[in-house]
């Protein structure tokens, strides 16, 4: 019997979430002072949870419930940066780029998500899987 490898790798979409988190701790840099310390913070440590929630996902079996909060957190994200390009935060462009990593991310994190469910269900004591 061939023993499971553990990959020592982060998940690509902790990779790509710490690029995201970069991206956007650069740009809130540039907000103007009032905007940066009241929205800035709060976009800011949205981003910053979701990196946390992905490296805790990443060390944990039970991963299901930390994905569903990461999900939840990345679709306030999709709203508060909705409202930072309202608020001529972020140019036409940058809401364009950070809204297709926002949906690129949620997919994987969501896929994840599944992944860790149907692996949970099946590994439920007298459950068959589905």
């Amino acid at each position: 019997m061939r023993k499971k490898a553990v990959s020592t790798e982060p998940p690509l979409v902790l990779i790509k979430w710490y690029d995201v988190t970069g991206w956007m701790l650069d740009r809130i840099d540039n907000f103007p002072k009032n905007q940066r310390f009241i929205f800035g913070h709060r976009l800011a440590d949205y981003v910053l949870a979701v990196l946390e929630l992905l490296v805790e996902a990443s060390y944990t079996s039970n991963k299901a419930d930390i994905l569903a909060r990461a999900n939840e957190k990345i679709e306030i994200i999709r709203w508060l940066v909705r409202l930072a390009h309202d608020r001529r935060l972020f140019t036409a462009r940058q809401y364009i780029y950070v809204s297709e990593l926002l949906t690129e991310c949620g997919r994987m994190v969501g896929g994840w998500l599944k992944k860790s469910s149907h692996k949970r269900q099946s590994d439920a004591p007298g459950k068959e899987p589905v």
